[in-house]
């Protein structure tokens, strides 16, 4: 919502800082809506009104240290000028307080203004009155909020406030938010906190959790009965890590709490706050001496390995199903599974549990359709390793996600990753990440356990988060085990229980054969020239056709021959997968997809308008153009073949399935694949393979247009056009 004293103020930033190209001050949106833009111009306007010659964006130590130097602290005595009163003024709007007129004039209603931040910053104690002190000018140019915000909690807030107010004055201390909500400035004020009360001197503390923080927290245990600055910190901590107890002393209350915690995160359990329950708190991989049952990684599980992670008493562990590497070297030659390896696993007595990750190391990789595709493969190589039905995925999300990234990417590809392995397997869901990602997945419903990333302590996603509800394996340190050829290097995991792994195993299954993604760089060219060539051969040309007046063709929504070619490439992971994944041939789904996109005529478009305004109930939709009565019919039968997984369609759900079919690409592929596998029950001959006859092929591709004249016609055609798009896949596959 539009605020008019905030658009007033960036109104102010424009007028007065006009030239603000040369201060690197972009012109803002009069807007009336605070955000980082309007914030670093006014840092940059406050910059420039004190002589500072280069400015920034970041309203850092040269600025603060400008402040503390030129004026000691602001107010009606010492504000140099009416334009740095007025910067003053917009930045208390843009925070939320009453700036006054914007007239230059720090008066009752900024001096009052000033007084509530100092409260609500929890800093009235150490800076009483209306004057900005440095480090309160320092937190008002910026984002953080001082008040609850959505679904903060208000003791959360309590312990921001408390933080502040008894450690403003440290050197190396700046205020945090006071909004009710764990972060990772929070978290990095928790530790400076313990630090200065471990006696450690300005410039000595830094917020990390090196040896002087741990070596002092050992001698800090607390329990029943513990009260002070101590007793507020460690139950501060536990409040941050969502636990329910109250802030401040350590009572039989804090006990069962601290019970509680120490249970879910397989710690001893104490119930006293001793150094593990305290490290647990504070950063995510913990104390990491702790001795793990589980491990991941890297290198092949050989019997001497075997033998010396079974001495060390690992019971679990993590191997990669797939590596995106075609020429893998160094210490990731041995990252996939190697043959056999898994048999050395059983035979040891050990467990393991598959881990997905291609490159997954950005956001930009995570996608709806990723997810789908990320998905097909890793089914895929669990059960060429022999991986049993029941089997948890771990599928990996490698990087520091931001909150926003994770709502954008990271959940749509878990609803592909999800909606793939529960239609077309047995395996189950997990996720390995940071701690939010873990959380935001399982919360969405698209995981079944997570695998946390907790040594990437510096990650964003684990600064102010506790470990997630579902967590099944907890990396917290890199380790070597053993000696000699048994010597191998490890990530150390904390098992939680809820995933065991499989211990034993199928003999797996053989890719041989199998399509692959069209090498389009060789083959794009070639391909679509004989697919037009082709087409044109049967009365089908490039634009236009039949069913078309050309002057209206384009107008119309016509796809061209060289568009459908590109959306059928567009979609080429789905069909290679789809064709791997049933074992057919990609070119028997290519066909009647890439046919019926390019004869989509002003009739199709029609009939989809009379469904969405309820006057049908049905009509052939999508890329394949396919009926949602027949695709329940097909999904059914493919449910009863087990050949894939859901809950029997009805006639009920024509509706929802047509919206599907008319919305959703991947399913209305999936759809004609399925469709395949019904016409060949249909028809009563054997289901696609890898070596159906010509003659099969033709009468399934006939089939898909229905029985009769026109539809032996139909078969016949997409015939020429199967066996142009094989002889383009045959080649990819290096036949």
């Amino acid at each position: 919502m539009a605020d008019e004293m905030v658009k007033r103020a960036q109104r102010f930033v424009n007028t007065t800082y006009n030239n603000g190209a040369t201060l690197g001050i972009s012109k803002l949106a009069e807007n009336g809506k605070t955000g980082w833009p309007t914030m670093y111009a006014l840092t940059r306007a406050l910059q420039y009104e004190m002589g500072i010659k280069a400015l920034s964006n970041a309203f850092g130590p040269t600025t603060l240290a400008t402040i503390a130097e030129k004026y000691g602290k602001l107010d009606e005595k010492t504000i140099p000028s009416a334009n740095f009163c007025r910067i003053i003024q917009a930045a208390l709007y843009c925070k939320g307080y009453d700036g006054g007129d914007i007239d230059g004039k720090y008066n009752d209603r900024v001096k009052a203004s000033v007084a509530k931040l100092h409260k609500n910053m929890g800093v009235d104690g150490t800076y009483p009155g209306s004057s900005l002190w440095p480090k309160v000018v320092k937190g008002l140019f910026n984002m953080d909020a001082y008040v609850t915000i959505s679904g903060g909690s208000d003791t959360i807030r309590t312990i921001q406030q408390w933080l502040n107010g008894k450690y403003i004055l440290r050197k190396d201390y700046y205020a945090i938010p006071c909004d009710g909500h764990h972060s990772r400035d929070v978290a990095k004020s928790m530790l400076l906190a313990i630090q200065y009360e471990l006696g450690m001197a300005d410039g000595v503390a830094n917020g990390a959790f090196g040896p002087g923080t741990r070596s002092g927290l050992k001698s800090h245990t607390l329990s029943v009965g513990s009260t002070g600055v101590w007793a507020k910190l460690f139950t501060g901590a536990m409040i941050l890590n969502k636990r329910k107890v109250s802030f401040g002393n350590f009572t039989p209350e804090v006990k069962t709490g601290v019970e509680k915690f120490q249970s879910f995160s397989k710690l001893k359990v104490t119930g006293l706050g001793d150094f593990q329950t305290w490290a647990s708190l504070l950063v995510s991989y913990g104390d990491q001496s702790r001795k793990g049952t589980a491990c991941d990684g890297v290198t092949m599980i050989t019997p001497a390995r075997a033998a010396a992670l079974k001495s060390a008493g690992y019971k679990y562990v993590g191997r990669y199903l797939y590596n995106p590497d075609p020429n893998p070297s160094g210490d990731l030659k041995e990252k996939q599974i190697q043959p056999g390896e898994l048999a050395t696993i059983k035979k040891a007595g050990l467990r393991c549990f598959p881990i997905f990750q291609t490159w997954s190391r950005s956001a930009d990789y995570f996608s709806y359709n990723q997810g789908t595709g990320d998905a097909f493969r890793a089914i895929e190589w669990a059960r060429v390793h022999g991986f049993k039905p029941g089997t948890i995925i771990y599928f990996a999300v490698d990087y520091d996600a931001m909150d926003g990234e994770v709502t954008e990417y990271v959940i749509p590809h878990f609803r592909g990753v999800m909606r793939t392995i529960g239609e077309n397997s047995g395996y189950g869901v997990g996720v390995y990440g940071p701690r939010n990602v873990c959380q935001r997945v399982a919360d969405a419903g698209y995981s079944a356990t997570s695998f946390v990333s907790d040594m990437s302590s510096g990650f964003s996603g684990n600064l102010g988060y506790p470990l997630p509800t579902n967590w099944a394996f907890d990396q917290i340190a890199t380790i070597s085990v053993g000696s000699g050829d048994g010597k191998i290097e490890i990530d150390n995991n904390i098992a939680s229980g809820r995933d065991t792994g499989q211990g034993d195993f199928d003999a797996g299954t053989s890719l041989s054969g199998a399509d692959r993604d069209l090498d389009k760089k060789a083959y794009r060219d070639a391909m679509l020239k004989d697919v037009q060539n082709y087409l044109t051969s049967i009365g089908v040309p490039e634009t236009g056709g039949d069913e078309w007046n050309d002057k209206d063709w384009a107008t119309l929504g016509g796809v061209s021959t060289t568009k459908a070619f590109d959306m059928v490439l567009s979609a080429d992971w789905l069909f290679t997968s789809l064709a791997r994944q049933l074992k057919l041939r990609k070119a028997l789904i290519q066909a009647p997809v890439l046919w019926e996109l390019r004869k989509l005529n002003p009739g199709d478009a029609a009939a989809d308008e009379l469904v969405k305004k309820g006057v049908k109930d049905d009509s052939s939709t999508g890329w394949g153009q396919i009926f949602a009565w027949v695709t329940i019919a097909a999904r059914n039968y493919c449910m009863q073949q087990k050949i894939i997984n859901g809950a029997p369609l009805t006639s009920a759900d024509t509706r929802a399935v047509w919206k599907k079919l008319n919305e959703d690409e991947t399913y209305n592929i999936r759809s004609v694949a399925y469709l395949t596998i019904y016409n060949a029950h249909q028809l009563g001959i054997a289901r696609p393979s890898l070596t159906t006859s010509p003659a099969d092929t033709q009468a399934l591709l006939a089939r898909y247009n229905g029985t009769g004249a026109d539809a032996k016609q139909y078969g016949r055609e997409l015939m020429g056009l199967y066996k142009v798009l094989e002889n383009y896949n045959a080649l990819s596959r290096g036949k």
